[in-house]
């Protein structure tokens, strides 16, 4: 079994940071492009960043770059989002999810929530203005 399992989210203020992390189970995680997606009540889950197993490839939605850094650490099965000059806009659930499908090549690949085949159960992140 595949188990992704998310922490570091709470409440900060308007510029702050926190950082998320995503525990991974199994031996998927060295070989599988993972995903950072968020989700606001009302709204479609949407892309974040992204990372690939091999080469440390990322890739990240415009409103996040600069801000965001995703990163993997393969020894220890775990996914991490550093998030700088958080926004009120940044308020969401955070998904960090796995994929061995996903291709760097397509865009629609990498941030296609159909594209990941595991998902964890989310972290709150709320930034208050």
């Amino acid at each position: 079994q595949v188990q992704l399992v998310e922490s570091g989210g709470g409440l900060v203020q308007d510029g702050g940071s926190l950082r998320l992390s995503c525990e991974v189970s199994g031996r998927t995680f060295s070989r599988s492009t993972m995903g950072w997606f968020r989700q606001t009540p009302g709204k479609e889950r949407e892309f974040v960043a992204a990372i690939s197993w091999i080469g440390g490839a990322t890739r990240y939605e415009n409103s996040v770059k600069g801000r965001f850094t995703i990163s993997r650490d393969n020894d220890k099965n775990t996914l991490y989002l550093q998030m700088d000059s958080l926004k009120p806009e940044d308020t969401a659930k955070y998904f960090c999810a796995a994929s061995h499908r996903a291709s760097f090549s397509s865009t629609l690949s990498y941030t296609g929530t159909g594209t990941y085949d595991y998902w964890g159960q989310g972290t709150q992140v709320t930034v208050s203005s």
